[in-house]
């Protein structure tokens, strides 16, 4: 293989959140990238890879490839040595109509339909793939079973189902199937990277994306006259971008990594955090919400019973020092992510 080839990686969903910081990430570090979007993908989504394209000239690669779509990751997936498999269906709960078909189905047939281009691709020596948190839990009181109420990469979520939160589910089936398919053969090995709540600067466009989201509500206002004790593990998106590029190119990764750091952090911190540098926005919360109205008005703003008693008030640690010792990646303080994150959502709200 020359030169190119064993330069030649690809990213499946390069126009998302994540797959737009890997892929300026690599073609930084030097590397040939081929990119799948969606066919149809509406034109300022691929901007930003565009932008890259005439940066980097004749470096980046654009593919049309769809999911769910047999062999249609084929082309770009021929030739080259590392597959990051970052695509993956993300939606608000309340966007989701049919957990099986909007979440389900694209996770697992596009995990197995970009696992059988790796299967017809000689060249390809690894597949790393973007994973989460969600796929070790599916609920915060599954952590609190956990040896010392520690989260650790040696458990799978076995709580979620289609219907209660389909997305965790859909994340878990699709990260054993590529498990099972690395166990069928010894050509190609995988690395699984799996990130809590993705945090930090986004390069495109406002999107579907959950975890750009989540924080909509509480930037907006929502809730002005207190944070509900939610907390969530973060992750900022630039060490998730490392984090990937560290588990293709070190020989000794192996195995699963968790990306987030160490403490969670609740709705009141992110708020506060943002208050400390922005005091003028009156729309944040000053004080953290009791447990009782939350109980009592939850419903009202589609969270459950269940989910409530087995979120609210729930922290736990997380352990993540495979990531830090194996793959070199360093976490920067959450205030500079969650002030990133801020400054980027005030960017596409003023530009909208």
């Amino acid at each position: 293989m020359g030169v190119d080839g064993e330069k030649t990686v690809v990213v499946t969903g390069g126009s998302g959140f994540v797959g737009s910081h890997l892929v300026r990430r690599l073609l930084e570090r030097g590397y040939r990238v081929r990119t799948t979007v969606r066919g149809g993908a509406d034109s300022a989504k691929v901007r930003p890879l565009r932008a890259m394209r005439e940066a980097f000239p004749g470096r980046l690669e654009l593919f049309e490839a769809d999911l769910l779509r047999e062999g249609s990751f084929d082309e770009a997936v021929r030739g080259s040595r590392v597959v990051f498999h970052v695509a993956s269906p993300f939606l608000m709960p309340e966007k989701i109509k049919d957990g099986r078909r909007d979440m389900v189905d694209p996770a697992l047939l596009g995990t197995r339909n970009v696992l059988a281009s790796v299967e017809r691709a000689p060249t390809v020596e690894r597949l790393v793939l973007t994973s989460t948190v969600g796929a070790i839990f599916g609920d915060y009181a599954d952590v609190m079973d956990m040896d010392d109420q520690l989260l650790t990469e040696r458990y799978f979520n076995t709580t979620s189902t289609v219907e209660n939160n389909p997305y965790h589910y859909a994340k878990t089936l699709a990260e054993r199937a590529a498990w099972d398919a690395e166990a069928a053969q010894d050509r190609w090995r995988m690395v699984s990277v799996n990130p809590g709540l993705i945090l930090g600067p986004s390069l495109t466009p406002a999107s579907e994306s959950g975890s750009l989201f989540l924080l909509d509500e509480l930037f907006k206002g929502y809730f002005f006259y207190g944070a509900p004790d939610f907390s969530f593990t973060t992750a900022d998106v630039r060490e998730v971008a490392e984090a990937h590029i560290a588990a293709a190119e070190r020989p000794d990764a192996k195995g699963r990594y968790i990306v987030a750091a160490e403490t969670m952090t609740s709705f009141h911190e992110m708020s506060r955090i943002i208050r400390a540098r922005h005091p003028r926005d009156l729309r944040l919360p000053r004080t953290a919400l009791p447990h009782w109205p939350v109980r009592v008005l939850g419903p009202a703003f589609g969270l459950s019973q269940d989910y409530i008693r087995k979120h609210l008030g729930i922290r736990f640690r997380v352990d993540n020092s495979r990531s830090v010792h194996e793959l070199g990646v360093s976490y920067r303080p959450i205030e500079q992510t969650v002030l990133d994150h801020y400054a980027a959502w005030r960017g596409r709200r003023d530009a909208n």
